[in-house]
């Protein structure tokens, strides 16, 4: 007997749904077989190869995507767009309705049972009319309407409209639904599997004017399909084409509204491989979420890459980026660029980084903070002033430890490494270089058992001095603090206990409590008062401050008190 079935078919089986890609025999079995690819790819067995023969090919990368199933299988039924919205919301509405009085009863084994009249009939129709959103994903919809009733007659006021994961094969009648529908304005479609993108000839008018938001996520077509449905649409604002398994997009997108475009968890490794987004000027707002990502080219062959400047926020999160170059490259690629997650990548884990210190998301966080300058939101939270100066100034202090790890002569091998370090050093001024002698020291020698001391005196310490003091004096470890400060008092011409001495360390540290400070008020900004606004925005609340060590009055040597063989000490007087 012929089969009932034909290549392309949508069908579903036990709510699964699938599409026919191969009808005949299988070799080493009797009698026809239907090959089917499955949306759910672990649902089959194989990819459409049995034993080593090739009988058909998924749209899916699965390997478990296709079966070999009996034409005689029952199939689920299907039903229009229309009956489908009278199955969920008509039914919804008399389980929710009061019981209505007409007037008589009728009475089944002793018990009164309730007559559904006319009146209960008329309320269902009158709240289907005012339905603005009607989600009937899954199920099982082939067609538009019947001949009985029209999408308009039954629940015009549609706005916006999810008929995701049906039965559809073809636009036909995806267009006869969104005729009827005058104030449709968004359109889900996730999970169908059309034959092919959207042609002019599948419609004579236009069907989709006034939708501004348009979802194709798992519908596995390719990227020109995708784009040619698209365009049709010619008020759209936002499109999302997550889960289609795009490598490369391979045509420009034609769309002057366009402001928000979603492209997650796809399979691109480069930004390159999004270069024809680069002539959307309009777009704002790009989501690039679970790919591959780790390159901006994938090859030093010269390509450049830039995006329209109206493009202000983008998500590369839980991508396969393991550098910081990328993350300094993204300034350029960019330039309009004010918010950013890039949270979840390898960059981010705990390990060392090319400035030499440890780092994991927290301290990520800070450095993709500091490199970026142009960035006011970084992985959802608000980016405030004192944030991005202690970010910044820690971020200098890494680069100069690193200069510290290599001669004076190929510091800048190291600061080539960073985009901003000139940008920065103007603004803090440069980082405080501590490095190492390379040399052999002979632990025996004077010049193992003295240390280099820098001390400063800021202006205004003393009276009838305007300008900061420094002076230089390599000094025995083994002298004791009180020894020392006399030689300070000496030098600066002050009593010498009047004195402390404050070893400045070249470290950062982290402030205990700044979450807490940072999180803790629940103030709305309009009740606050003017004059506690001035105080709290004069209020330190960094994230890192620089480590300084007061060297206490004692008998102990000076030794024990500094590291290394150079230290900066700052002279201030007791008040």
């Amino acid at each position: 007997m012929p089969s009932t079935y034909h290549v392309g078919q949508r069908v579903s089986f036990q709510s699964a749904l699938c599409t026919v890609r191969y009808i005949g025999l299988v070799e080493g079995t009797e009698k026809e077989w239907l090959g089917v690819e499955w949306d759910d790819p672990l649902r089959g067995k194989h990819d459409g190869e049995l034993k080593g023969k090739r009988y058909f090919r998924c749209l899916s990368n699965s390997r478990t995507a296709a079966s070999f199933i009996r034409p005689t299988r029952k199939a689920d039924p299907e039903q229009s767009f229309v009956e489908a919205v009278h199955q969920k919301y008509a039914t919804e509405i008399t389980s929710q309705s009061a019981p209505v009085d007409s007037g008589k009863e009728i009475v089944i084994s002793g018990k009164v049972a309730e007559e559904i009249g006319f009146d209960k009939i008329r309320q269902q129709q009158s709240k289907l009319h005012e339905l603005t959103i009607v989600i009937v994903d899954g199920l099982r919809i082939n067609c538009a309407e019947t001949e009985s009733n029209t999408i308009r007659e039954v629940c015009p006021k549609v706005v916006e409209l999810d008929i995701s994961r049906n039965l559809f094969q073809g636009w036909r009648e995806v267009v006869r639904i969104c005729e009827e529908l005058d104030n449709l304005r968004k359109l889900r479609l996730n999970g169908n599997r059309f034959e092919s993108g959207l042609k002019s000839s599948d419609f004579s008018r236009s069907p989709f004017q006034g939708i501004i938001e348009l979802e194709l996520d798992n519908t596995l077509l390719p990227w020109e399909d995708l784009a040619e449905t698209a365009e049709h649409f010619k008020d759209l604002v936002n499109l999302e084409v997550s889960s289609n398994h795009l490598r490369k997009l391979t045509c420009p997108l034609n769309m002057t509204t366009l402001k928000s475009l979603t492209l997650e968890y796809n399979e691109f490794s480069s930004l390159l491989d999004l270069k024809t987004l680069t002539k959307l000027e309009s777009l704002e707002n790009l989501h690039l979420k679970g790919n591959n990502i780790s390159r901006i080219v994938p090859n030093q062959n010269g390509e450049t890459l830039k995006f329209g400047s109206n493009l202000h926020y983008v998500d590369l999160s839980y991508n396969s980026i393991t550098n910081w170059e990328f993350v300094d490259d993204l300034a350029s690629v960019f330039p309009g660029m004010t918010a950013l997650r890039l949270s979840h990548n390898p960059v981010y884990e705990s390990r060392v980084n090319n400035t030499g210190s440890a780092t994991g998301a927290d301290e990520g966080y800070t450095i993709t903070l500091a490199r970026l300058g142009s960035l006011r939101t970084l992985n959802f939270r608000n980016i405030t002033d004192a944030e991005r100066t202690d970010a910044e100034m820690y971020y200098l202090s890494q680069i100069g430890k690193a200069m510290a790890e290599v001669p004076e002569e190929e510091e800048h091998k190291v600061t080539g490494k960073h985009k901003r370090y000139a940008e920065l050093c103007a603004k803090y001024d440069p980082p405080h270089v501590i490095r190492k002698d390379s040399r052999d020291i002979n632990p025996d020698s004077l010049e193992a058992r003295l240390i280099t001391f820098t001390f400063y005196m800021p202006p205004n310490t003393k009276p009838g001095t305007e300008d900061e003091i420094t002076l230089s004096r390599q000094i025995p470890k083994s002298f004791d603090v009180y020894r020392v400060k006399g030689l300070v008092g000496r030098m600066f011409d002050i009593p010498p206990l009047s004195s402390r001495l404050i070893w400045e360390t070249g470290e950062w540290d982290p402030v205990a409590g700044y979450e807490e400070l940072e999180d803790s008020s629940d103030e709305d900004e309009d009740e606050i008062p003017r004059e506690a606004k001035a105080s709290k925005a004069g209020e330190n609340k960094g994230k890192w401050m620089k480590r300084e060590v007061e060297i206490e009055d004692s008998t102990r040597q000076i030794g024990f008190c500094v590291d290394g063989i150079k230290a900066r000490v700052r002279v201030e007087l007791r008040k």
